[in-house]
């Protein structure tokens, strides 16, 4: 499975030429808005940072749509989204590959929304606090997850992302002793092999 990080929460999902696009967004500093092309898109939460639908440009499907999706309802906050509402988390399954997509989330998880989410072979998740969850609440959901790869996202680098949420290094010091990979590049496939962190570069 491809995963190409478009910037902020956004990012194309591909599995034998069927793409999905996820959480695609306008308007957040530094950044491109995220237009792109996909076969199918979902959004995980209707905020303007992550349900900028029109800006993709839906495409036939050349092929069967590979995935099946699994949709676990959480909350963009700690008060059960009283503050900024609801979450959904997105497990995307194919061909044994399983990536969840975990949105804003507001909150560590409870132990039945983590056994709801299941065994993962890579998690998006993101790290930067203030909206979502922060660093020390994302490693312990990693913790409650144990994916095999951790993809941070929805974290403020320079003048990219919003500049009250926090930096990448919280985070990679919360999972110190669990090895990082800085791809160089804004894509990586998940065979289900790859261990650590994996840190995409915005291009």
């Amino acid at each position: 499975m491809k995963l190409t990080w478009l910037g902020h929460s956004c990012f194309l999902i591909e599995e034998a030429g069927f793409t999905i696009a996820v959480d695609p967004f306008r308007g957040v500093r530094g950044y491109r808005d995220s237009e792109c092309e996909a076969n199918f898109v979902v959004c995980s939460h209707q905020h303007g940072d992550h349900n900028a639908v029109d800006l993709v440009k839906m495409t036939p499907a050349k092929v069967p749509n590979p995935f099946y999706i699994k949709e676990i309802h959480c909350f963009h906050d700690e008060a059960k989204g009283s503050k900024r509402g609801p979450n959904i988390i997105r497990v995307f399954c194919a061909n044994g590959v399983r990536v969840a997509h975990l949105g804003d989330l507001g909150h560590v998880l409870s132990p039945e929304q983590a056994a709801e989410v299941g065994r993962l072979d890579a998690v998006l998740i993101p790290v930067g606090g203030y909206f979502t969850i922060d660093a020390k609440e994302a490693a312990e959901v990693v913790r409650q997850l144990a994916p095999k790869a951790v993809i941070p996202m929805h974290y403020r680098k320079g003048e990219l992302g919003y500049d009250v949420i926090g930096t990448l290094d919280p985070f990679l010091e919360e999972m110190k002793g669990c090895p990082v990979t800085e791809c160089g590049g804004n894509s990586v496939e998940i065979t289900g092999k790859e261990e650590g962190v994996f840190v995409l570069e915005y291009v």
